[in-house]
């Protein structure tokens, strides 16, 4: 009885060391960042644009992937918003993804990452921001490699001086140049100081035009026609992007070339859009999303990431409806790339 009593007792420690064992296990993977475990990601989108647009679903595709792959969630489904370029409601998108005690926010856009870096001042909720142009002068960064704070991200700061090296490649009599663009945007300041001192040194007359609504940009658009400037310039401004569409055909019909930086400019009907690959843009920001979650990087001491800025999107319908020819680009570009006048991105694309 006493050999039959010994043995249960022996099976019992030696289950309970099994599990325990297991359970030391399941620990060090929960720690790594582990196995069935949900992690709440809210994005926040600043405004329907077919480039932010891209950055978005590229987030979401890449975030779905590695959830796959690391055998965990991250659940943004009930976590996605799309401010429309109204400050009221991306505070109230901030706070309540705060109450929801989401573990990562993904701002979209300059705009967006300055609400979220506010909301999380106190509670230290991890930001990545994903297209952001100058990180920096806004005021969201202490230096490109080493943010300091709880948040970093991607960034698409634009080579001004390749855009505009484009427009007098295309045409080497340009005698003045518009200037396109919204003030009240923090990512134009870097870009168009830069146009200027460019344009200045080749003693190319600039005329400046702004505006904050599609109203006032349309009457900017007709101010510069009226002007009669060679060619305009616009960097990666939201609020040009999402009037590009009613003011393309202006431009077109009186024979100027809109050069601007972002792809979604060309295909809303603008001559040419430069700069970085908006669907990389996403892909990298939700990678960086992942390091922390799961791998346990902090965000202060992870470099914002800029990608390559070469890729050149012309629209051809624009381009025959100018003359332009823009065949000497393939040989100052990483890529040229056609598209033809949309309002979004296809699939394939």
């Amino acid at each position: 009885m006493k050999k039959k009593i010994l043995f249960v007792t022996l099976a019992v420690v030696m289950g309970m060391s099994i599990l325990a064992g297991c359970g030391a296990k399941n620990e060090s993977k929960t720690q790594s960042g582990a196995k069935d475990k949900t992690y709440k990601v809210g994005i926040i989108q600043y405004v329907d644009d077919a480039s932010l647009n891209q950055i978005e679903a590229a987030v979401k595709k890449e975030l779905d992937a590695k959830g796959k792959e690391l055998g965990v969630v991250f659940d943004y489904k009930d976590y996605t918003f799309n401010g429309q370029a109204d400050q009221s409601t991306l505070n109230q998108i901030a706070s309540e993804l705060v109450s929801d005690k989401v573990d990562i926010l993904v701002p979209i856009a300059t705009p967006t990452a300055m609400i979220m870096q506010n909301a999380t001042e106190d509670n230290k909720i991890p930001v990545v921001f994903s297209a952001v142009t100058d990180p920096v002068s806004a005021g969201l960064v202490q230096s490109i490699n080493k943010p300091g704070a709880n948040i970093t991200g991607t960034s698409d700061a634009l080579d001004t001086k390749t855009v505009l090296d484009l427009m007098f490649a295309a045409n080497k009599k340009i005698k003045s140049v518009g200037l396109l663009y919204d003030k009240s945007q923090d990512s134009s300041k870097k870009a168009i100081d830069e146009a200027k001192k460019y344009l200045k040194e080749k003693k190319v007359d600039v005329v400046e035009k702004t505006g904050t609504t599609t109203d006032e940009l349309t009457n900017a658009a007709d101010a510069l026609v009226a002007s009669k400037v060679d060619a305009v310039f616009t960097p990666t401004d939201n609020t040009v992007m999402t009037s590009e569409l009613s003011i393309y055909e202006k431009f077109a019909d009186a024979k100027i070339p809109h050069y601007a930086g972002a792809d979604s400019f060309a295909l809303n009907g603008a001559f040419c859009g430069y700069g970085v690959n908006y669907k990389d843009l996403g892909k990298t920001t939700a990678d960086m999303v992942v390091d922390i979650l799961v791998n346990g990087k902090k965000p202060e001491s992870m470099p914002v990431k800029t990608l390559s800025n070469g890729i050149a999107t012309i629209n051809t319908d624009t381009a025959k409806s100018i003359g332009i020819d823009y065949s000497m680009f393939k040989n100052m570009c990483e890529s040229v790339v056609e598209t033809k006048t949309a309002k979004e991105f296809t699939t394939e694309n």
